[in-house]
Parts: structure tokens; C-alpha cells; sequence
């Protein structure tokens, strides 16, 4: 079916109204990624997480994906949590500058040089991955620095440096909650990713006005991917991971399987699973991705 079809069958379904029972509601929403995933070229993975009441949906939730950038927010997470230990602070310099000026600049521009200087002054990737092990997430790995991934030779189906949805959406929920970090560092980190400047036509892409986005996002040549928060208006906060190899028409994919999202999970009104349709649908354009 050509992506104007498309369009019109996403634009019936996200028409009709909300089941009573969550079950079916969440069940009918993951059927839709699914059928949008299907439809379009390459392979997606995808999973969101209601921060307040845990209900987690997911298409292809399980495979693992490159991470590509997406890691970044695992080194900002480790470096911030010896901050909060009192082992380091933002003002210790490396290599001419602070540590919290290559933070920013790793998350905020994806600065891969950035990345592998902070990643060096932690112990390289195994401390990070040391880290997310610590805390008992599993299904995400990191295992080279920027420079290594890049120079190597690209496996969009390497396990290194890979994470599935679900695993990115564990991570996620450590960084928010309470406990891996002090309600400084978190609002640091979320202050990063809502000033993230790549990646406009992914998540960010079709949202409505009023939703706040912070968010990492990963690209490489055959390979695209968002990872983030989503806020309401009325504070609803939904963590969500996009992952997406082959094809080419991945942002906008990621962008129409957000926008789903956010109306699904983030309904302000009872009986009302999503809201109005989005009034442009990247889908019928064929958008190819940017950083």
C-alpha cells in the first residue's frame, strides 16, 4: 500500500473511540504500530512507558537495535551519578574545557568528540556499561567509544553498542525516578534533552502544540533512532525509545508512531483514547532523515 493509503487508514483508526477496558485500548495501539511498521520499508522497534502507571507497550520490543547516539544518555547518567557521589563535579576540567560543557554539548549537539572524552575520564565503555549493569538493566550494552563505532565496520545487526526498546525504556526510568541521581542531576540531564537540537522530523516531528519533548537522538547511514520524554500540558510523562534500520522512510515513521503515542497514552479525557488527528502526516511525504 503506498503511504497515502496509509495515511487514510492511520487517520480511521486513530478516529475511533477508546475501549472501556485498558487492555484492549493498550492491545488496539500496538496494533496500529504494528500495522504502520509493516507498511513501510525496514524494520522498527518500538516501546513506550506511562510514567505513572507503568502500563508499557511495545512492537518489537525484545530485538535489539544500534543505540548509535541514543548511549550518550547513559554517559551523561553515569558521569552525573559520581557527581552525585561526591567523586567528581561538573567544573572538573578535561581537555581545556569542564566536564558539564562537553556534557551539554554531547547531548545538546551530539558532539561524538565530546562523548569520548567525558566516556575517557569515567574509564572508557566498560565503566559504562559497568553502570547500567550496577542497576540491573540488562538487554542494553555498551562496548566502544564513538570514534571505535564509526571507524569499524557497519553491522546495523552488531549486538555491541545495541539495546532493545524495552531495555532503552529501563534506562529511561532509572534517569526520572528517584535514586540513581539527585533531583539536581535529573533535572540537569532532562534539561539537556529538552534543548536536544537533532533529529526535528523524528519524535519532535508532529507533535501538538504544548507537548514537551526531551529527548537523544541516533543516526547512522541506514539507521535512525529518538529516545526520550514526553510531557502533557497537564504534566503526563511518557518515556519513549524509536528504533529503525533499513528503509527510508524512517523519521517519519518515528514521527507518526509518537504523535499515536502521546495522544493514546497521554488522553486528558475519559473515554477519549486519542485526540485529533495530527494536520499534516509526514507518512504521505516520503521525508528522509537528518540528524
Amino acid at each position: 500500500m503506498r503511504f497515502v493509503g496509509l495515511l487514510a487508514t492511520l487517520l480511521v483508526l486513530v478516529a475511533q473511540p477508546a475501549l472501556a477496558d485498558e487492555g484492549p485500548r493498550l492491545r488496539s495501539l500496538e496494533q496500529r504500530l504494528a500495522a504502520m511498521a509493516a507498511e513501510n520499508p525496514g524494520e522498527y522497534g518500538i516501546a513506550a512507558l506511562d510514567l505513572a502507571s507503568g502500563e508499557t507497550i511495545s512492537f518489537n520490543g525484545e530485538r535489539a537495535f544500534p543505540m548509535a547516539s541514543t548511549m550518550k544518555i547513559a554517559v551523561a547518567a553515569a558521569y552525573l551519578a559520581e557527581v552525585d557521589a561526591g567523586r567528581r563535579t561538573l567544573d572538573d576540567p578535561v581537555a581545556g574545557t569542564s566536564a558539564l560543557t562537553l556534557m551539554d554539548a554531547m547531548i545538546t549537539r551530539s558532539d561524538n568528540r565530546a562523548t569520548d572524552l567525558l566516556m575517557g575520564t569515567l574509564g572508557g565503555p566498560k565503566a559504562i556499561d559497568s553502570w547500567l549493569r550496577g542497576h540491573g538493566l540488562n538487554g542494553i550494552r555498551v562496548d566502544r567509544t564513538i570514534a571505535q563505532l564509526l571507524r569499524d565496520r557497519r553491522d546495523l545487526r552488531d549486538v555491541r553498542d545495541s539495546s532493545t526498546p524495552i531495555a532503552m525504556l529501563g534506562l529511561l526510568r532509572l534517569i526520572d525516578a528517584e535514586g540513581a541521581l539527585t533531583s539536581r542531576s535529573r533535572y540537569l540531564l532532562r534539561d539537556m534533552m529538552r534543548r536536544c537540537a537533532t533529529g526535528s522530523n523524528r519524535i519532535r516531528g508532529i507533535l501538538p502544540p504544548g507537548a514537551t519533548v526531551e529527548h537523544k537522538t541516533g543516526t547512522l547511514s541506514g539507521y535512525t533512532g529518538d529516545v526520550g520524554f514526553l510531557t502533557t500540558p497537564t504534566g503526563r510523562r511518557i518515556a519513549v525509545a524509536f528504533f529503525a534500520r533499513g528503509g527510508s522512510n524512517r523519521p517519519a515513521v518515528i514521527a507518526t508512531a509518537a504523535r499515536a503515542i502521546y495522544d493514546a497514552l497521554g488522553a486528558e479525557r475519559p473515554g477519549t483514547a486519542f485526540g485529533s488527528p495530527p494536520a499534516t502526516n509526514p507518512l504521505a511525504g516520503g521525508q528522509t532523515g537528518t540528524q
